[in-house]
């Protein structure tokens, strides 16, 4: 028999019937089609059966010879061949995955983020004022780059950081023009007409590029004071996560960490802070992929293997994008602040977010503990998946 795989039957041509011979009396045991026997012991009981029917009814048998030149016969088996299935989808790939590697030994699968060997250029191209469902106000920064075609984003909480290139002057624009795409101080409001200036609003400088809140020149996070109380701002670096931010997935807690993140941030004892969004759907293989890992995962690998088996990195994200957009809005070692607060559950993202020159200074990590595990399960997000989630990520990633 042909070496058909485990979910195909053999294929019969259809025969024609013929019209003196019932269909009951096909033979089960003739095989005109040259099928291999699947049983020895088919052909005795073949020939016993026979004798008795030539015993019974003398006649049949030259009835059935003549009919048979016509009428052929069913092979042995119509059963597909029992073929060994193949492995689940955790063992497909034994170059990678076998011996089948327990928790502990799962590192080796997931490497540090990759550290760039300098940092894109970046440019914010907008901002406007965003009044959230909890009362409280960020800006939207949109930033283009010269490393891919994608619109990053950085959620900005609080007056005092402000992007350089987005405040830069450009040639031939008007006041207008800046208003337009966000640089301007204070607030907007029917009837003003300089960005530089806001008359109604004391609580900001009569222009950014002469001195911030903290007193400092350009519109940077000053390091004065920082021993005298001054906390470093907040920041999250975010990778955009369609299932689990906007069609409400159990399968991740990256809506979750958003949320927080913001939380954190509009809290009013917060210095403010930056939560940047980087367009780096499942952790870098993009949605169809994911949603392909997602169905690998129901299979039975967890997060990492289905990465694996279609032939991903266990994390494709990079975060030089992140590190320069951070520069361009004051928090690097070159505006002299007091460095950042990084929002992480991953000590390998510290180093990659400071760049690959130590643009930007992280001087505390903050964890972000699933609610679920602060509630002790009365809130968060609470499936299986998202369990199975949680530990691959503590040990694996």
């Amino acid at each position: 028999m042909p070496d058909f795989p485990s979910h195909a039957s053999p294929y019969l041509a259809p025969q024609p019937v013929h019209p003196k011979k019932k269909f009951a009396e096909y033979s089960l045991t003739s095989n005109p089609f040259g099928f291999a026997s699947t049983s020895t012991s088919t052909a005795p009981n073949a020939h016993r059966s026979a004798n008795i029917d030539e015993k019974i009814n003398p006649t049949s048998h030259n009835d059935t010879a003549e009919a048979s030149a016509a009428a052929p016969s069913l092979p042995n088996s119509i059963i597909s061949p029992a073929l060994t299935p193949p492995s689940t989808p955790g063992n497909l790939l034994p170059s990678l995955l076998s011996p089948q590697p327990g928790l502990k030994d799962r590192p080796a699968l997931s490497r540090p983020p990759k550290l760039l060997p300098r940092l894109p250029n970046v440019e914010c191209i907008v901002r406007a004022r965003i009044p959230t469902t909890s009362g409280s106000e960020m800006f939207l920064h949109l930033y283009q780059n010269d490393v891919d075609n994608k619109e990053h984003l950085a959620i900005v909480f609080g007056n005092n950081i402000r992007s350089r290139s987005l405040d830069r002057v450009r040639e031939g624009e008007t006041e207008m023009d800046r208003m337009i795409r966000g640089a301007y101080v204070g607030r907007l409001r029917p009837g003003r007409i300089s960005s530089r200036q806001d008359d109604q609003d004391e609580s900001e400088p009569p222009a950014a590029s002469t001195k911030n809140l903290l007193g400092e020149k350009s519109s940077e996070i000053s390091s004065e004071g920082a021993g005298e109380g001054i906390q470093a701002p907040l920041v999250r670096i975010h990778s955009e996560c369609y299932t689990g931010e906007t069609a409400w997935s159990a399968r991740c807690d990256c809506g979750e960490q958003l949320d927080e993140a913001a939380r954190l941030m509009s809290e009013p004892e917060s210095t403010g802070g930056v939560i940047i969004y980087l367009r780096q759907e499942g952790r870098g293989i993009g949605l169809g992929e994911k949603l392909k890992a997602y169905n690998l995962q129901d299979l039975g690998s967890d997060t990492v293997e289905a990465n694996l088996l279609l032939r991903h990195p266990a994390d494709a994200r990079s975060y030089g994008l992140a590190t320069a957009m951070l520069v361009d809005l004051g928090l690097g070692v070159d505006a002299g602040n007091v460095g950042i607060r990084l929002l992480t559950n991953n000590p390998d993202k510290i180093r990659a977010v400071e760049g690959p020159n130590r643009e930007v200074v992280v001087k505390e990590r903050v964890p972000m503990v699933p609610l679920a595990w602060r509630t002790n399960g009365e809130k968060g997000i609470r499936s299986t998946e998202i369990e199975g989630y949680l530990q691959t990520k503590c040990v694996a990633l």
